[in-house]
C-alpha cells in the first residue's frame, strides 16, 4: 500500500516525502511541476507528471501503487495573488480539490489530509487563535481553503471517508539534513524573501506595512519549521489509519514575531545589514495571527523539534546559499 502525496515535488509536499520514505512508507508523487522541481521529489518516491485534474491518470495512479491515504498540498497559496486572480485560485484550490475527493471516494481511498491554512481565520479578535474562532476569509485564497474544508466535512458525513485538515501558520526554513528547502519561483513568503536579500539574490525587499496596530507596526506571524509541519501530518496519518474521527487543527508553535523581528533574525544570522524599503499595506494581510496549538498537541501527541527562529533562519539561509549548485548537479 501507498500514501499519494499531491504537490511533492513543492516545498512543504517534499518535505512529507522525505518524512514518509523516512518511516519506511511507499510514496507516489502527482505534480504538474508548475512551481515543483523533479529533483526535488526524494529517491524511493514514484513521480507522476500530470495535473491532479485529470482524473483518468489520479484514478489509474491510485489503482496502479495500491494508494490508501492522500496528502493533498497540490494548488496555488500566494495570498495579493489571489486576490488580483480570484477565479484562478478557486479553480486552482477548490473545483480541483473537488475533483480529488471525489476520485478519492471513488476508488475507496478512505483517508485523506488536506494542507489548510490559517487564513480562513481572516483578522482574529484574539491571539493565539483556536480552531472553533470564526471564520472570515480576507483574500480568495482563504476562502477557497475553507470550501475545500466544507466539501471534507460534507464528503466525511455521507461517506465512508474520514480527513485531516491542518491550517498551516507560516511555514518556514528547510529540512535539517538539507535534503530539501523552499525553491518556489518568485517567492513571497518573508523568511524565504529576507534570506534571499541577505544572500545577494534581490538587491532589496519590502515590508508592506508599518502602521499595524502590533507592538512595532509591521504584521506578526507563528512561523512554523517544515519538518515540524511534516511530521504533524505523519501524525495526523497514523490518527485516521487508527480509526480517528475526522477533525481539523491548527499548526503552529503558540508565538508570534513581527515582520522587522525576522528580518533582524536574518541580519543577525548573515552579517548582512541589507535594504529594507517600508511600502504601503498589502490587500488580504491581516495585523496578527498565532496558533492554539494544545488541540493537535493533546490529540495526535505532536512534539515540535525545531522551535526557534533563529534556527529556523539559519536553515532557510543555508538552504540558499546551496540550492543553486543542489540544482544545476539536478540537471
Amino acid at each position: 500500500m501507498s500514501v499519494l502525496v499531491t504537490g511533492g515535488a513543492g516545498y512543504i509536499g517534499s518535505h512529507m516525502v522525505l518524512e514518509l520514505l523516512d518511516a519506511g512508507e511507499k510514496v507516489v508523487v502527482i505534480d504538474n511541476l508548475s512551481t515543483g522541481y523533479r529533483w526535488a521529489v526524494a529517491p524511493g518516491a514514484d513521480l507522476v507528471v500530470a495535473d491532479i485534474a485529470d482524473t483518468d491518470v489520479v484514478r489509474q495512479t491510485i489503482r496502479d501503487h495500491d494508494v490508501n491515504a492522500i496528502i493533498h498540498f497540490a494548488g496555488s497559496i500566494v495570498v495579493p495573488e489571489s486576490v488580483a486572480d480570484p477565479l484562478g485560485y478557486y479553480l486552482n484550490n477548490t473545483v480541483k480539490s473537488r475533483g480529488l475527493i471525489a476520485t478519492a471516494v471513488e476508488c475507496g481511498v478512505k483517508n485523506f489530509i488536506f494542507s489548510s491554512t490559517a487564513a480562513v481565520y481572516g483578522n482574529p479578535k484574539e491571539n493565539p487563535v483556536t480552531e472553533t474562532a470564526a471564520l472570515s476569509p480576507m483574500s480568495p485564497y482563504g476562502s477557497s481553503k475553507l470550501m475545500t474544508e466544507i466539501m471534507l466535512t460534507d464528503t466525511s458525513r455521507a461517506h465512508d471517508f474520514r480527513f485531516v485538515a491542518l491550517r498551516y501558520f507560516n511555514v518556514a526554513g528547510a529540512d535539517y539534513k538539507g535534503r530539501s528547502g523552499q525553491s518556489t519561483p518568485k517567492a513571497t513568503h518573508l523568511i524565504k524573501v529576507a534570506c534571499e536579500t541577505a544572500v545577494g539574490k534581490r538587491g532589496q525587499m519590502e515590508v508592506f506595512g508599518t502602521d499595524y496596530p502590533t507592538s512595532d507596526g509591521t504584521c506578526v506571524r507563528d512561523y512554523i519549521q517544515v519538518n515540524d509541519l511534516a511530521a504533524a501530518h505523519r501524525a495526523a496519518l497514523r490518527y485516521l489509519r487508527s480509526g480517528g474521527a475526522s477533525e481539523i487543527f491548527n499548526c503552529g508553535y503558540s508565538k508570534g514575531y513581527s515582520v522587522h523581528e525576522v528580518i533582524a533574525a536574518v541580519k543577525r544570522a548573515s552579517g548582512n545589514d541589507f535594504n529594507v524599503v517600508l511600502s504601503p499595506r498589502r490587500a488580504g494581510d491581516p495585523a496578527a495571527i498565532v496558533a492554539a496549538s494544545s488541540k493537535i498537541r493533546d490529540a495526535l501527541g505532536w512534539m515540535p523539534q525545531h522551535d526557534n527562529l533563529d534556527e529556523i533562519v539559519l536553515q532557510a539561509l543555508n538552504w540558499e546559499r546551496g540550492v543553486d549548485r543542489l540544482k544545476a548537479s539536478a540537471t
